[in-house]
């Protein structure tokens, strides 16, 4: 079987005892592990396939935990690195009644963002494989450049390169700045997963349909929008297909779009599909998998802890 690489951050987040509080009035919090790139990864393993993750930890308590949760999802850790030069970054959630999420991070530096080239000049990417990453840690940093040669070496292998810019301005000196080294990575991947809330800030155009085309630039060959619980498109160079969100009482959305594109990665490797095996008939399948994946996610709290297996996937939308 192929694996689904991700690289990039893993970080805790805290969240709230309380929902609808403000997140200076929040009194009580509990631990959970996170990070987008770190999320994927886990949901591709609960669903059965084969994930390793790429990225650096703390030497602390809080990495030590992150480690200790990849590994139980059962997540290849062999390239997460550790460093005793900054700490493991912290993110405290602070949630809304609907569910949807404020954040504040603690990361100045955090140790994710000192992921090397040398660390991973040696990953052994072969033909099949699909290397996931966002934006988060795209920034100037040791990390952004391990990124670019990890994209330039399982391009190079033939494998699918996965693109979720997962917007988190807080994290970003100006907004510019994360624009812009968006921009600069979406021609390198074959697959964009990006958000209604995302589409316009990203491209700086109105009107949907325009938007999403000119997104379809260097590499990319499908993009998948997402809108929360109005379901996803599935956009190709060839077609286009919409599947509807599930109906779902939301508790926590945290994670709900790595459950997503954890989701459709799963399928994509499970299914043994180049990207030329796209058919609508397949993009309509795997959305609707996907669609009961991320809708699952949002009845529980928290991200990993909450992303379903496969028969819990399976049951839904049988």
């Amino acid at each position: 079987m192929s694996t689904v690489y991700t690289i990039g951050e893993a970080l805790i987040d805290f969240i709230p005892v309380r929902k609808g509080v403000p997140l200076k009035d929040v009194e009580g919090f509990g631990k959970a592990a996170g990070g987008a790139p770190a999320n994927v990864a886990c949901a591709v393993a609960k669903l059965g396939g084969n994930s390793s993750f790429i990225g650096m930890l703390g030497e602390d308590s809080f990495g030590d935990f992150l480690l200790e949760t990849l590994e139980g999802a059962g997540v290849d850790t062999r390239y997460v690195f550790r460093t005793g030069a900054a700490l493991t970054t912290l993110a405290f959630v602070s949630l809304k009644e609907d569910g949807n999420r404020d954040f504040s991070f603690y990361r100045n530096p955090g140790a994710d963002m000192l992921l090397s080239e040398q660390d991973v000049a040696g990953i052994p990417f072969k033909a099949g494989d699909i290397l996931h990453y966002c934006s988060v840690d795209l920034i100037e940093a040791p990390v952004k450049h391990a990124h670019r040669l990890s994209i330039r070496h399982a391009s190079e292998a033939g494998g699918i390169i996965s693109f979720d810019p997962n917007v988190r301005l807080p994290l970003w000196p100006n907004q510019e700045d994360c624009r812009q080294a968006i921009r600069e990575f979406i021609p390198f991947s074959h697959i964009l997963k990006i958000s209604d809330e995302e589409l316009e800030f990203i491209t700086e155009i109105g009107d949907e349909e325009a938007a999403l085309a000119s997104l379809f630039t260097g590499r990319v060959e499908h993009i998948l929008y997402t809108r929360g619980a109005a379901g996803a498109t599935w956009v190709s160079r060839s077609g286009k297909v919409h599947v509807a969100g599930s109906k779902v009482h939301a508790v926590d959305t945290t994670g709900a779009g790595d459950a997503f594109i954890g989701a459709v990665l799963f399928q994509l490797q499970h299914r043994r599909l180049s990207l030329a095996d796209w058919t609508e008939n397949t993009a309509r399948d795997i959305l609707t998998f996907a669609n009961a994946a991320a809708a699952i996610t949002t009845t529980r709290k928290g991200a990993i802890s909450s992303f379903p297996s496969h028969g819990e996937v399976q049951a839904a939308i049988s």
